[in-house]
């Protein structure tokens, strides 16, 4: 039996093809896929920002006994980043599997709020009334 060690490519080209691309290439592959991680890091704490406002959303709503989720608000945001996206060249359907992706998540998140006992209620029953 015959083995064979890793090419001069090494495990980050599994193709065996990195031999072959022009080192101008491989470079602007390089700057580019930088630029799309520094991108990738601004979305998730652009998420987290916006998971932090709902949040809070999430506990007033709570407090005033106001459902989790608000389907007009929902058909808004959808039809206004729609908009938002066709102005961007962004495929509006995408940008609407995204937000329902987001919604129902913070919609989870309310639900979850709301189960939990809102600070305050029924601690005067306890305190010797």
């Amino acid at each position: 039996m015959t083995t064979s060690a890793p090419g001069p490519t090494g495990p980050s080209d599994p193709a065996g093809t990195a031999h072959s691309v022009d080192p101008a290439v491989r470079a602007e592959l390089g700057r580019l896929r930088d630029s799309i991680d520094n991108i990738d890091a601004a979305v998730v704490h652009m998420l987290a920002e916006r998971f932090k406002c709902t949040m809070q959303v999430g506990h007033l709503k709570a407090e005033h006994h106001l459902p989790p989720a608000d389907p007009a608000r929902e058909s808004r945001q959808i039809e206004r980043l729609r908009g938002l996206a066709e102005s961007a060249k962004l495929d509006p359907a995408f940008a609407e599997k995204l937000l329902n992706f987001i919604i129902a998540e913070v919609i989870r998140h309310h639900e979850q709020i709301a189960d939990q006992p809102v600070e305050g209620e029924g601690e005067a029953e306890g305190a010797g009334a």
